[in-house]
This record gives C-alpha cells, sequence and structure tokens, in this order.
C-alpha cells in the first residue's frame, strides 16, 4: 500500500536508448486481454440457461482466461490510499482480500467497498481497478465529536451520534464527555451551540442530558450551568455576558440556573453556605 505522491528516481543523463514497454502496457496485450474477458463473458450468458456441467465448463473458462491475464500484466502490483488516518493498514489491507500478483480482473470493487465500509472508523469508500496494476482506495472516515458514558460505559462517538470505537479512547481526553440515553443523537447541535462562546466553551468539561429535554453544563471548576429546554443558546450567551460583567465563574458557586429567562439563580456550594451564605438570585 502505497501513498499517490511519490517521488521518481532521477535518472542520470547519458546516450538516448530506445526504451521499452513492459508488456501489459502493450496495446495488442491488454486488447487480447480484453477480447478473453469478453469471450468468457458472452460464453457465460449464453450458458445462463443450460444445464450444470456447461455452466461449470463456463467458470473453467472465465477463470483459465483470468489467471491468464496475469501473465499478461493484468496483475495487482499496487494498492494506493487516500484519506486514510485512524483506520489501521493490516486492518484496511485485510477488509481489500488482495495479495501482490493477484489476477485485477478478479478482483470484485462492490464486495471490498462493503467489506471497508464495515470497519469502525470508515464512512464511506470508492474503490477502482485502474488497469493494468492498481486499486485505488479514497476513504472518507468518520471524525470523533465527543465520548459518551452511557450505563457505566465509554465510547467515542461521531458527528451522526453513532459509536465509532469503545476501546481505547485515552487519546481522545480532549473531547467533550456527553452523558445521557439520548446524548449522543443532540450532542453535535450542543456543541455547536457552546462554540458561540468561545471562552465558555474552553471551561466546559462534560454535559449531561437531562429527562430527554435539556442539558446540564459542568464547568471545570465544578459550576454546574442548568440550561433551559427552550432557548438554550440565548442563555448561554447571557452566562458569557453576566461572566465579562460580574466575573460569576469565581465566586463559591456550585450551580448556576438559567431555566428562567430573566434572571439567573446561582447556589453557592456547602462550604460557602456554612460561611453565611445562601441562595442568590
Amino acid at each position: 500500500m502505497t501513498n499517490e505522491n511519490s517521488t521518481p528516481k532521477t535518472r542520470h543523463k547519458s546516450q538516448p536508448r530506445r526504451r521499452v514497454k513492459p508488456i501489459w502496457k502493450r496495446a495488442g496485450t491488454l486488447t487480447m486481454a480484453g477480447a478473453l474477458v469478453l469471450a468468457a463473458s458472452g460464453f457465460g450468458s449464453w450458458c445462463a440457461w443450460q444445464d450444470g456441467m456447461i455452466s461449470r465448463g463456463f467458470q473453467h473458462v472465465k477463470w483459465t482466461a483470468i489467471a491468464a491475464s496475469v501473465d499478461m500484466g493484468l496483475g495487482v502490483r499496487d494498492v494506493l490510499v487516500v484519506g486514510r488516518r485512524e483506520t489501521p493498514r493490516e486492518v484496511l489491507l485485510k477488509a481489500v482480500r488482495l495479495a501482490r500478483g493477484a489476477p485485477i480482473l478478479a478482483f470484485d470493487p462492490q464486495a471490498a467497498k462493503a467489506r471497508i465500509e464495515a470497519l469502525p472508523w470508515v464512512r464511506s469508500v470508492s474503490v477502482q481497478r485502474r488497469l493494468p496494476d492498481t486499486v485505488y482506495l479514497h476513504l472518507v472516515e468518520r471524525r470523533p465529536l465527543a465520548v459518551w458514558q452511557h450505563d457505566g460505559n465509554l465510547s467515542l462517538i461521531d458527528y451522526d451520534g453513532d459509536v465509532i470505537v469503545k476501546n481505547d479512547l485515552q487519546h481522545y481526553a480532549n473531547l467533550l464527555l456527553v452523558v445521557g440515553e439520548d446524548a449522543p443523537v443532540h450532542a453535535a447541535q450542543l456543541l455547536e451551540m457552546l462554540w458561540n462562546q468561545p471562552k465558555l466553551m474552553s471551561r466546559v468539561r462534560a454535559a449531561v442530558r437531562v429527562g430527554g429535554r435539556r442539558w446540564n453544563v459542568r464547568l471545570d471548576n465544578g459550576i454546574d450551568v442548568r440550561l433551559p429546554e427552550e432557548g438554550p443558546a440565548s442563555a448561554w450567551a447571557r452566562l458569557a455576558e453576566y461572566e465579562r460583567e460580574h466575573h460569576v465563574l469565581a465566586k463559591d458557586i456550585g450551580v448556576l440556573d438559567l431555566r428562567l429567562p430573566d434572571r439567573l439563580i446561582v447556589q453557592k456550594t456547602n462550604r460557602a453556605k456554612r460561611n453565611g451564605g445562601g441562595t442568590e438570585t
């Protein structure tokens, strides 16, 4: 498997020599190979309604022709891949099921496409045979969005809310943690809203889906921000304004309740209450 943008080796200047085309690039050879395959295919159409013995004979002729095509240069020499970042090379090659030197005419792009798109990181893939000797893969991989916690288990989810993987998540500790049964479906919309206030978003560590209706957001200092079911973006913008004007996040509080549209309800921590504080509105 190679990168498509490989740099050819430089050649030293010397006396011009006649260049010999490889056998698989000769027009006559490719024409002969194509004729063999077409003949086999045509024979197959005639045999489709014959008895089983003739059908088996067709299969023998077909695969004999395909095997002979390797000697004419139609054998796989390279697999070019574009777009692979997260999918392990070995896993991808196993899904392709193609060995160097195998007849390229025997390779089934549609079957390979189905196997590759069943891999966890792959959203879609284009699979092409590029005659005479190359298979080309263009992968579109999933984009990780957040880590989902549900029933005590962690999963990496993408922008559609689909689970990508459930193991080896230590590389994604910087992503937002979302909690709740239906959290993955609504996570992308939540993230888009939170990023409207970048300074606040930089302090968000987790978000809990409450009753399948709204979110509670946990900040890096332990404050829980309760967002309303209706108009959460406006409430989040109000909190950003309160922070700019009053620095509310620096106070000794446990909860900021934004569910009422005309006020901010502040609930102090138990320590602050013991020191004489209470609930502020």
